[in-house]
């Protein structure tokens, strides 16, 4: 029996602040910028969504779905972003349930495919991710890969 559960912010946006900021802990962009697409998901944008897993009142894992991930193929929309789960609860299959949650309720909105970029090379093959191709980040130096959920 697992004690955590899968929520999506705009039905509890009362945990917007809260998300904002384990997000901005864990990656470092701007808390303004969580907090503007949370506020987007909030108030109806059609592709901007916020997912958490929590255990109690507390966010254990987490990631969004953007416009853009900070790369050049604005082509290649939307994207699964900010994917993270906390340390000690990683091995356990809770980015699977995530990510598998996150491509389910992006079909059901009509939203397919998806997008995501990431340096891993094996791990989201597991949930019916397929490699794309090199994707250039703003500001980076090097390529990252490209992933999509079809």
């Amino acid at each position: 029996m697992r004690e955590y559960k899968i929520v999506k912010l705009t039905q509890k946006p009362e945990i917007k602040e809260k998300a904002a900021n384990w997000f901005h802990e864990k990656w470092g962009i701007p808390l303004e910028a969580y907090l503007e697409s949370m506020e987007a998901a909030i108030n109806g944008d059609p592709v901007q969504e916020w997912y958490l897993c929590l255990e109690g009142e507390k966010i254990i894992a987490g990631m969004g779905v953007i416009e853009n991930d900070f790369h050049d193929r604005k082509d290649l929309a939307p994207n699964v972003c900010a994917v993270y789960t906390e340390v000690q609860h990683r091995g356990k299959g809770i980015a699977g349930e995530l990510l598998n949650f996150v491509v389910s309720d992006n079909k059901s909105k009509g939203i397919s495919p998806l997008y995501l970029v990431t340096d891993h090379t094996s791990f989201y093959e597991r949930y019916g991710w397929e490699y794309l191709c090199m994707v250039q980040g703003n500001g980076e130096s090097k390529m990252s890969r490209m992933y999509i959920h079809r």
